[in-house]
């Protein structure tokens, strides 16, 4: 099974998200072509009514705990309850940054 698939019928099944998107982000980075390494998540639940950041970012990471430990090298979440997406964000969802690079090997090498 596709990482991204794992992570999105993972949080699906959790969370029963009123809007979900899990987006594999890894050819913004310095990988393979074809690699899921790096992936970003926007979540809007419910489930979300009263918990601080941190709690819903634990939250999401308890969910793929399994891929993030042996699979996922970044993770960025997006985390909100539905008034605050349709309030900040339901027409455009938050860009991701660029990469500015980062291998450690190439860091060495320049050096």
């Amino acid at each position: 099974m596709l990482i991204h698939t794992s992570i999105e019928q993972k949080l699906l099944h959790a969370f029963q998200p009123v809007f979900l998107d899990v987006i594999n982000e890894s050819h913004m980075h310095s990988v393979a072509p074809g690699s899921e390494s790096h992936f970003k998540v926007v979540i809007v639940t419910p489930l979300f009514d009263g918990m601080r950041l941190l709690q819903r970012h634990r939250a999401v990471n308890a969910i793929v705990a399994e891929e993030l430990a042996e699979k996922i090298h970044a993770l960025a979440l997006h985390t909100y309850t539905p008034s605050e997406w349709y309030e900040y964000y339901a027409e455009k969802p938050p860009a991701s940054p660029k990469c500015f690079g980062g291998s450690k090997k190439a860091e060495k090498t320049a050096g």
